[in-house]
């Protein structure tokens, strides 16, 4: 049965670039919204709102029948999920939790067979569209789970989501934003050197950009971050920080399934460099300073 705003409360855990965004698309659409977030301070917009703070996610969990989550890595959803006072020691029966940072797929595994024993329905429901997409609610959902809690959860993801598909079971989400991430990471450095070789031969590289960006070369990263890069504008729609992280997830399901990446590889390497330094809190389209200066 699909979830209604009069009948369902929503609790969010995570108010960074992406979850701000995604709260206030559900606050919006007349959800009861209850918040949780390490830095108070992140989420005081949302409650100057109407939003409700709770001081921990297991007081969240509990006053909540749908709890998402927006993290920044597989060591923070563990310790939400799984740790002591958190959301599944504590939400009620029939809850449905949504992890929808980009993670483990075992992690995401883990959390589903421990939700399943405590009467709870989980989702791995990772998204990409970056700060943009948060914002204009146009984010690409990527779903694993049960096809029934898929299905009463969709008007959520509706409000916050064009492009959402059920890709299978436990797991399959996560699995799925590694696709997502492999294909960025090589597309990123394409992007790159483009402008860098627009630049060295003495083109105009906003000019160059209108004859390409429509073309076989054409991507998200192309028409949305080369802008960007142009303009000297490198504030994070999302952190190389958390990129490298999820490089590292990536490489390391391929390992296990005996799948060579060297394009990933290569990126991966060019990124910790980029982190080393110092533009870790950047965003994923600083490569392009890395680039240049070779």
């Amino acid at each position: 049965m699909a979830l209604n705003p009069a009948q369902t409360v929503v609790g969010l855990v995570g108010t960074g670039v992406m979850g701000k965004s995604m709260a206030g698309h559900f606050m919006k659409a007349g959800y009861q919204v209850h918040l949780y977030n390490r830095t108070r301070s992140k989420a005081q917009d949302l409650v100057d709102q109407g939003a409700h703070w709770q001081d921990s996610p297991g007081q969240l969990a509990q006053q909540c029948d749908v709890i998402i989550t927006m993290l920044g890595f597989p060591s923070d959803v563990e310790e939400i999920y799984l740790g002591e006072n958190g959301i599944l020691q504590n939400a009620k029966p029939g809850s449905y939790v949504i992890d929808m940072t980009t993670s483990s797929p075992k992690l995401a595994k883990q959390i589903e067979h421990e939700a399943r024993s405590r009467g709870l329905f989980s989702l791995d429901a990772p998204v990409s569209g970056g700060d943009v997409g948060a914002k204009e609610a146009k984010l690409s959902i990527m779903v694993g789970g049960s096809r029934d809690a898929f299905d009463a959860v969709l008007p959520l993801f509706e409000k916050i989501g064009t492009n959402i598909v059920y890709q299978g079971e436990a797991g399959a989400g996560q699995h799925t934003k590694m696709c997502n991430q492999i294909a960025i990471a090589s597309n990123m450095m394409g992007v790159v050197e483009a402008l860098v070789y627009a630049e060295k031969s003495g083109l105009d590289p906003a000019t160059v950009l209108k004859s390409i960006e429509s073309g076989a070369a054409g991507s998200w990263s192309l028409s949305n971050l080369a802008p960007r890069m142009i303009a000297g504008n490198f504030a994070p729609g999302f952190y190389v920080k958390h990129f490298i992280k999820d490089m590292k997830i990536a490489l390391q399901s391929a390992e296990e399934m005996n799948a060579k990446l060297p394009g990933l590889a290569l990126a991966k390497s060019l990124y910790e460099q980029l982190a080393a330094s110092g533009e870790e809190d950047s965003g994923t389209h600083a490569l392009y300073k890395l680039i240049s200066k070779l």
